[in-house]
């Protein structure tokens, strides 16, 4: 479903083995995936994602989180080099950022929006190129998968079962069939996961 540009739309999330991408404590409780994000597994993952993504697509709350805390990696020599180089892409690459209210964008190379995500997804497949890469913001994703507008699914899965919070797959959806693209376990028992949509 890529428009005449051909690009597609990723979305990456972290799960826990009920479904939910927070804990019972709300959006800032992510107690059940700390223990694995720095990972070999997590890291090669989060690499993967923003190779040939070349716009950010994020809801404000992330887009404040993320920029809050990576320009200062892309910075840091000592940093793990994965850790630079997916920091310094989302520093210099395009973001757009989904807000009710917010309008001036307060970071280089983005741009408020204040429109349905499926909307905003159109007018960027219509121009440019490479993917448009939603990273960890369920707010864009949720309503993209409503409207079968995912092209790939990063999904990784954490062993742990976090008992309550938020769940990315909402009943209702439309049914999609999904082929897996690649796997992989790490150490601690979590999984990276590319899942592509068959159309």
């Amino acid at each position: 479903m890529t428009g005449t540009t051909g690009r597609r739309v990723t979305a990456n999330l972290a799960l826990t083995l009920d479904g939910r991408y927070h804990g019972p404590g709300g959006p800032s409780d992510f107690g059940a995936f700390a223990p694995y994000v720095t990972s070999e597994v997590a890291r090669e993952h989060l690499t993967r994602i923003w190779r040939g993504a070349t716009t950010a697509l994020l809801g404000r709350v992330n887009a404040e989180g993320f920029m809050g805390y990576w320009p200062a990696v892309a910075a840091d020599a000592d940093a793990d080099p994965r850790d630079r180089g997916y920091a310094k892409w989302l520093v210099d690459t395009e973001k757009v950022v989904l807000s009710t209210t917010v309008t001036e964008a307060p970071w280089e190379r983005t741009r408020m929006v204040n429109a349905p995500a499926a909307d905003v997804v159109a007018g960027l497949r219509a121009e440019g190129e490479g993917d448009i890469l939603v990273n960890s913001s369920a707010s864009v994703i949720k309503p993209l998968l409503a409207a079968d507008l995912v092209d790939r699914l990063y999904l990784m899965i954490v062993p742990e079962i976090a008992g309550g919070g938020a769940r990315l797959f909402d009943d209702g959806l439309p049914s999609t069939r999904w082929a897996l693209g690649r796997q992989e376990t790490g150490e601690l028992g979590e999984l990276a996961m590319v899942y592509d949509r068959v159309r």
